[in-house]
């Protein structure tokens, strides 16, 4: 009965840090990803004005191959925040709890 209920006391216990935590955010912050796309279009449109308007075609070529680089590195970035998310979820904290309940 005694390990039922200290698993209980520290899922509530999880669940209301958990809440806090989430009234406490306000509104979304400006992620990479938002960053990482306007850099990624604006080195379209330089592209494209390298390319076209100045006839700069080799550096013109170049430039457009930022965009996926940018957007790639900005993908491994939001890949990572995800994973730390998950780690610090619930299931890592029920789990770091019975890591100690067991010790």
């Amino acid at each position: 009965m005694g390990f039922l209920s200290q698993m209980r006391s520290d899922r509530s216990n999880q669940m209301n840090e958990l809440e806090q935590e989430m009234t406490s955010m306000g509104e979304p912050e400006r992620t990479t990803s938002d960053i990482a796309v306007l850099a990624a279009g604006a080195s379209v449109l330089l592209s494209w004005y390298e390319f076209y308007y100045r006839g700069r075609k080799t550096q013109g070529l170049f430039i457009g191959l930022w965009p996926p680089t940018i957007l790639a590195f900005a993908s491994y970035l939001k890949q990572r925040s995800m994973e730390r998310s998950i780690n610090n979820s619930l299931v890592g904290m029920s789990m770091r709890g019975l890591k100690k309940f067991l010790e």
